[in-house]
């Protein structure tokens, strides 16, 4: 006990300095963020919900691109709530190091606080639209059930998957300015080819893939954003409509790709943001 409370005091120690700065950031973007508007943070709430409304329109209700049960408007309140993260995310993340440029010349402090600051701004704003789903879970009768206990985890690994991502983009941005517009095109590239505003259970039984729905639901599981995006639905609301790696493939192996993978970014965003953040003030 006595090793642990050393251990904590010593961390506390050591990045008190860095929790300061990275806090101070945080209230400053999410105050920069909405000054000067009418609705202020109301934003945060009414843009997911505005987009939820043209998807479902649009989707549901001409298209009929749903799954037909009384949750699914849930469902994908809270998959484009997950998206929009991980969007935020990584388009604010990946020019924190070039728009903070003057504040890293000047003062000193670990580069990678500015990335994270802008991974907490999204966290933000995603905490407040995953209050409005879990009203709409109310008011729509979901059945809650103790998978809901698994939310933590799925969260965390959302996280890791959008600060990994946002470091990597981070130090590209530095370098290449282009890739600004590169993922611009790669995030709606990645959006509908996730089962996000349509189901997956569409793609399972659609008939004109001729018996490679359930194939192809699986290899879009593969996609670590798809996955634990699918898995949040699946816990929270719907565990019965709504299938995931775990419940469509009883292989390991499959199923420890999407977890693998979102290690494997964060891993790959650290080690390439450590190997290039000393550089940052020249190229800038």
């Amino acid at each position: 006990m006595f090793f642990v409370m050393a251990l904590v005091k010593k961390l506390q120690d050591r990045y008190h300095y860095s929790l300061v700065v990275l806090k101070e950031l945080v209230k400053t973007d999410f105050k920069l963020r909405y000054q000067g508007s009418f609705l202020g943070i109301g934003w945060s709430v009414l843009q997911p919900l505005m987009l939820f409304c043209v998807m479902y329109a649009v989707f549901a209700k001409f298209l009929r691109m749903s799954d037909g049960t009384p949750t699914y408007p849930v469902v994908l309140l809270m998959g484009i709530s997950a998206w929009q993260f991980v969007q935020e995310s990584t388009s604010v993340g990946l020019r924190a190091i070039v728009d903070r440029g003057d504040l890293l010349r000047k003062i000193h402090f670990p580069n990678y606080i500015v990335v994270v600051a802008s991974t907490f701004g999204a966290l933000i704003s995603f905490a407040i639209n995953f209050v409005v789903v879990l009203l709409f879970a109310l008011f729509t009768h979901v059945h809650f059930t103790w998978r809901v206990l698994l939310l933590p985890l799925n969260f965390i690994q959302l996280y890791i998957i959008a600060l990994g991502l946002a470091l990597i983009l981070a130090t590209m941005y530095v370098y290449f300015r282009d890739i600004l517009h590169i993922w611009d095109v790669l995030q709606q590239v990645l959006f509908y080819s996730m089962p996000i505003i349509y189901p997956l259970a569409m793609v399972i039984g659609n008939q004109s893939l001729r018996g490679y729905g359930p194939l192809i639901a699986k290899i879009q599981l593969l996609n670590p954003i798809a996955q634990v995006i699918q898995d949040i639905r699946h816990n929270l609301i719907a565990p019965e409509t709504q299938p995931t790696i775990w419940t469509m493939t009883t292989n390991p192996l499959l199923r420890a790709i999407p977890i693998v993978l979102s290690i494997l970014i964060l891993v790959l965003g650290v080690y390439v943001f450590k190997r290039n953040n000393r550089k940052f003030a020249e190229v800038m």
